[in-house]
């Protein structure tokens, strides 16, 4: 079930950000990039539409997904 990041309270998108960006361990290249660097590129594909936020209730977990 998608779930409108837009309709998520700023402090709560923010949290699901930093723990997806910290789960997926994405590799960046040869240097490091700053946790907040990576929430602001997911937040802006958020923004784009390049990116939606998903709930399964099964689960009972949350996820960004690229569109």
């Amino acid at each position: 079930m998608e779930i409108p990041w837009d309709q998520l309270q700023p402090e709560t998108l923010r949290a699901l950000v930093e723990e997806f960006v910290l789960r997926e361990g994405t590799e960046y290249g040869e240097r490091d990039v700053p946790l907040a660097d990576k929430v602001d590129a997911v937040l802006r594909q958020l923004r784009r539409g390049e990116a939606r936020v998903l709930y399964d209730p099964d689960s009972e977990t949350t996820t960004i997904a690229s569109r």
